[in-house]
């Protein structure tokens, strides 16, 4: 098969690598971060991308950015091809041309839609029903180059970003080991982006702030969009409460926004009010505790008739 350099960081990049490992591909050399600290104690980790490297043997080369260093290695590596998954890092004019077919870039949208570092956190937070993931060239703009291939996913009422990303990353292999192929044997030819683009800027912690005025709808796809990073969360008397995923409840429309109603039973429901129907809270965080059943919580407070998040 083919000589390739694979280039990925998070644990979204593994299967698709273990893909073409499986493919008889060989992988010349990873490029992955650097490791990073985790944990309460912080302690340096390698990504898991690099973990995976590991485990196969092959060379790994962790860079933040390409420098001359860098650039030398891969150059030096007289590959036919590169392969992005999710590597956290802009690749320079002069390394796209140091690889003699390219690089190509496995991107969880369905192009131009969604270009940038959270395409799947968005897509859920602007609540569509459709998504997918693109196979396509990368050049110097911003998710531009043109496309190798294209696969679909429905979105699922229960989806947050880890679950959507997992199933993305399992098909888009799929469709990344198909395109690679066809590209290299010369049966793919790449195509132009087609229609209005949108973009994905990455998230920040204050994305994950739930504002319980909006719409059930938009307040459910929010949550799942910034689950399980960086995190929703609202405030109840001034502290934060991290929350979980929720369930739309669009039976009960009496409760104002950010009003808190426990229904009791053997299946007890905590149910906030939104700008248009309720929603019920799954799991909740309250400062300084682990995660809990939202239910177990709410037993806890003094009178849960009275509590008003947000």
């Amino acid at each position: 098969m083919s000589r390739l350099i694979y280039a990925g960081t998070p644990e979204t990049a593994v299967a698709p690598l273990r893909r073409l490992l499986a493919d008889g591909h060989e992988i010349v050399a990873v490029l992955t971060r650097p490791d990073a600290p985790l944990g309460r104690k912080r302690v340096l980790t390698p990504s898991p991308v690099a973990q995976e490297a590991a485990a196969h043997g092959l060379p790994v080369i962790k860079a933040t950015r390409i420098d001359d260093e860098t650039h030398a290695a891969i150059a030096a590596l007289d590959a036919e091809l590169a392969v992005v998954v999710a590597y956290g890092g802009l690749i320079p004019r002069r390394t796209l041309d140091a690889v003699r077919h390219g690089w190509v870039n496995l991107h969880f949208s369905l192009l131009p839609l969604l270009r940038g570092a959270a395409p799947v956190q968005h897509a859920l937070i602007q609540c569509h029903d459709i998504t997918g993931a693109s196979v396509f060239l990368l050049e110097e703009g911003l998710d531009t180059g043109p496309m190798l291939g294209m696969m679909t996913e429905a979105v699922r009422p229960e989806d947050t970003t880890g679950s959507l990303l997992q199933r993305l990353s399992e098909a888009g292999s799929e469709l990344l080991s198909q395109a690679v192929v066809g590209y290299l044997a010369g049966q793919v030819t790449p195509v132009a982006q087609s229609g209005e683009p949108t973009f994905a800027p990455k998230l920040g912690r204050e994305d994950g702030r739930i504002d319980f005025a909006q719409a059930a709808k938009a307040v459910h796809g929010r949550i799942a969009g910034v689950t399980p990073e960086p995190g929703a969360y609202t405030e109840l008397d001034g502290a934060v409460l991290k929350l979980g995923a929720v369930a739309l409840v669009p039976e009960v429309d009496d409760l104002a926004p950010g009003e808190l109603r426990v229904e009791p039973g053997k299946r007890p429901r905590v149910l906030v009010g939104t700008g248009s129907h309720a929603v019920a809270l799954g799991q909740v965080q309250p400062a300084g505790k682990k995660m809990m059943a939202a239910a177990d919580w709410a037993r806890g407070l003094h009178d849960n008739t009275k509590v008003r998040l947000g």
